[in-house]
């Protein structure tokens, strides 16, 4: 059954905190939108862009209206690329404890953060706005944050996600990077 709404632009997510923090990014950028307090099923796939674009054209089909949804993940060299697509699924499993148990003797700590927006203007125009950020895993959890922020330090800082202000993490945020791709696409064709 399909379920039609006002044509208002939705990011859709079940995560609060992620809508909070993409709200600050686009409204520093002028773009309103609405947050839809949403689960939906996602296909299984080692990228993110796929996750994404399927995710936002299932949406669409279902709710007729514009809107955006992201995909994030946290790729870990040394675990080839562990957790990646499926972060939001070991986080809430192992959590940050269980990934630095992983990298207990690992010394190559490398890893990157990655998001990827979508965004659906009808069933068949999906466009796709991504940000990476490199860095390297924490020794251990530093900072009061949420996912993966306090584990995760990006490249040239000494900070992880969670120790940063909300301002300074914006600045190397790898959503941040992907939104505002999205913002300045969308100030021009949306």
């Amino acid at each position: 059954m399909n379920q039609k709404i006002s044509s208002t632009l939705l990011f859709v997510t079940s995560n609060p905190n992620k809508a909070s923090e993409v709200r600050k990014i686009l409204n520093k950028n002028g773009i309103s939108f609405h947050h839809m307090n949403a689960s939906y099923q996602e296909i299984q796939s080692s990228s993110l862009k796929t996750i994404a674009t399927e995710s936002a054209r299932c949406l669409y089909e279902r709710l007729k209206t514009p809107l955006f949804l992201e995909d994030s993940g946290l790729f870990i060299e040394q675990l080839s690329g562990f957790p990646g697509p499926y972060s939001s699924y070991v986080y809430k499993t192992i959590g940050n404890s269980g990934v630095l148990k992983l990298m207990f003797t690992i010394a190559n700590r490398t890893s990157r953060f990655e998001s990827v927006v979508a965004y659906a203007e009808n069933d068949n125009d999906i466009h796709l706005f991504s940000g990476i950020v490199l860095g390297r895993i924490a020794d251990k959890k530093k900072g009061k944050g949420w996912g993966f922020d306090p584990i995760f330090i990006p490249r040239n800082c000494d900070e992880t996600y969670a120790e940063m202000g909300i301002e300074s993490k914006q600045r190397v945020s790898h959503r941040y990077v992907a939104f505002t791709k999205f913002s300045n696409w969308f100030k021009t064709h949306g």
